[in-house]
């Protein structure tokens, strides 16, 4: 850290004035962050005891100092430059940045600089707030370790690959190149992990991994997705189908040769060859990843009904779906005028059964009386933006069915939740939106409760913050939805006005059995818990996942253990009755 300008900083120290003085010590030193003022030329001038707490050092070792002493040596000139340039065009700078302790310990701290200017407007301090994230930084890089990657080879898992892809996908519009994924298998893994043993074939696994790596061109991702199933994600290959396939048979040839060589392990000297499938796709409507990963699948089953230990493409006979795509968004934009769409509602309890509120989901039925999966329209609604006229349906129908239930015995306190997707709460006039709908139904604001999902942080993070406080300020409750599946900035979600952090339910579904995910639990549970956030766990299906929920700390639950997502009236009988 330093506050230490070479340019613009005044020659001369301006006293500040007594008033001046007195709202500095009285609103600086008292803090419970750590606080330090400078004159104009970077002279540290005070400290508070949570200054000498956090970097180690006493107000006798730096008064007169310049705070350049905490400097870590890890920031280029360029991050100090940038920082000086924003305190002289805004009057202060805000962000995360690397200290140095005392004890020559290296720590990640959150600043905050602020210039004090006298009436004639020239500086006569800088005030800076320091806080210590070191706790926070590693908890949260501990549940995106867990979360993103597979504990046995580091590689990237299932749900950080689909996230890329998804990216790359999302990429793929504004270019022609083709990109390509393939599904690696390795053939007989089983029978050699019956014969010598888990270790061994783990052992095998590493090695695998690594002859992957080194195989790929920089910008390539390589992901384990279980097992002895790998995907291999390539990205800009040549724009016309027959070049790119050629260089997909290249690499192919590549890697086989790479993993057909033997390996040691241990004691062991093994052989053990793959079968790979591969999938092309460009920017001409290219699939749903899950659907991508199908194909890429199919091909290796291919590759194995031919004889294992060598490759194939998927056959793409792909119009059926484009046309079936294109028909689902007609007939998507046509929903809501021939009020096809319905809520149903899954049932949130606490550790004793009680119904506290439900979740209210969106049901799309045909005029041939056929559901379509919400899988399957919602991420339509999202490309197409269908979602904002959606969205604005699902609120008012939520307060109005709040309305209803005020005069209901038993169901007047329950709180209803809606989702509210990143692009619809990122309109500006949203807040305006959710205080009218709540003006027009009549409610208690208190009873209605937006989940957003962790992609609501990535961008606007202070119009977000500004948002959810409006909102807030009139009794509308806020969860985060989906929590640990995205990117969490611990530094804002401390900020955020939330009420409840949910559990996502890919956490949840193997909690029993699986080690990582009762970690990732446990530790959001403990970060709630210091946040004084309630938490509530989804998708709980069996008494099992509950119980061991309820020796974690966690005392709400949502799932099929308790009701499917219902029409109103089986809801209410469930509540009554």
């Amino acid at each position: 850290m330093t506050l230490t300008s070479s340019a613009r900083a005044p020659a001369q120290i301006a006293a500040p004035d007594t008033e001046a003085a007195l709202r500095l010590a009285a609103t600086v030193f008292e803090a419970a962050q750590g606080m330090m003022v400078t004159d104009a030329r970077g002279r540290i001038m005070r400290v508070n005891q949570a200054f000498v707490r956090i970097t180690g050092y006493s107000p006798e070792e730096v008064l007169g100092q310049t705070p350049n002493l905490l400097s870590s040596g890890r920031h280029v000139p360029g991050f100090y430059a940038s920082m000086w340039a924003a305190i002289v065009r805004d009057g202060k700078w805000e962000g995360e940045i690397w200290n140095r302790r005392k004890n020559g310990e290296v720590y990640p701290e959150h600043l905050s600089i602020t210039a004090v200017y006298d009436e004639d407007g020239k500086i006569t301090n800088y005030v800076a707030s320091l806080t210590d994230i070191t706790l926070s930084k590693a908890a949260n890089d501990e549940i995106r370790s867990l979360a993103f990657y597979d504990p046995l080879t580091q590689l990237p898992n299932r749900r950080l690959l689909l996230d890329r892809l998804r990216q790359v996908l999302s990429a793929s519009n504004h270019h022609d190149r083709y990109c390509a994924l393939m599904f690696i298998d390795l053939d007989n893994f089983k029978t050699l992990n019956d014969t010598l043993g888990h270790n061994v074939g783990d052992q095998l696994l590493l090695q695998v991994a690594e002859r992957l790596q080194s195989s790929l061109r920089k910008g390539d991702t390589v992901a384990r997705l279980g097992g002895d199933e790998f995907v291999v994600l390539v990205e800009g290959l040549s724009s016309g189908a027959e070049e790119a396939a050629g260089e997909i048979e290249t690499l192919g040839a590549k890697i086989l040769a790479a993993l057909n060589r033997p390996y040691e392990l241990g004691n062991h000297n093994c052989r053990s060859t793959p079968s790979i499938g591969a999938t092309l796709f460009h920017n001409g409507q290219p699939p749903e990843p899950d659907e991508l990963l199908m194909q890429a699948d199919i091909a290796m089953y291919q590759a194995k009904q031919a004889g294992r230990n060598g490759m194939r493409f998927f056959d793409r006979q792909m119009q059926d779906r484009i046309s079936e795509r294109a028909k689902l968004e007609n007939d998507l934009r046509h929903a809501m005028e021939r009020h096809q769409f319905a809520l149903h509602y899954q049932v949130q309890v606490d550790a004793h059964g009680k119904a506290h509120g439900a979740e209210a989901l969106l049901r799309w039925r045909r005029a041939d009386g056929s559901w379509v999966p919400p899988a399957s329209f919602i991420p339509l609604a999202e490309e197409t933006g269908l979602i904002l006229p959606i969205g604005h349906w699902v609120l008012n129908a939520a307060c109005a069915q709040i309305k209803e239930w005020q005069s209901v015995p038993g169901m007047e306190q329950l709180i209803l939740a809606i989702n509210v997707s990143a692009q619809q709460f990122r309109q500006p006039d949203f807040g305006d939106v959710v205080r009218a709908a709540v003006e027009r139904h009549g409610i208690d604001p208190r009873l209605l409760k937006l989940e957003l999902t962790e992609g609501v942080l990535l961008e606007k993070i202070e119009e977000t913050i500004s948002c959810m406080h409006a909102l807030r300020a009139i009794g509308v409750r806020f969860a985060l939805d989906d929590f640990g599946t995205g990117y969490s900035s611990l530094q804002y979600l401390k900020r955020l006005p939330l009420n409840q952090l949910k559990i996502d339910q890919s956490f949840v579904r193997d909690l029993a059995s699986d080690s990582s995910d009762q970690v990732i639990v446990r530790t959001i549970i403990a970060m709630a818990r210091s946040l004084q956030l309630d938490v509530i766990a989804e998708g709980v299906e069996t008494e099992a996942q509950r119980v061991l929920l309820e020796e974690l700390g966690c005392r709400r639950y949502q799932g099929y253990l308790y009701s499917r997502p219902v029409p109103e009236p089986q809801l209410r009988a469930l509540i009554t009755e």
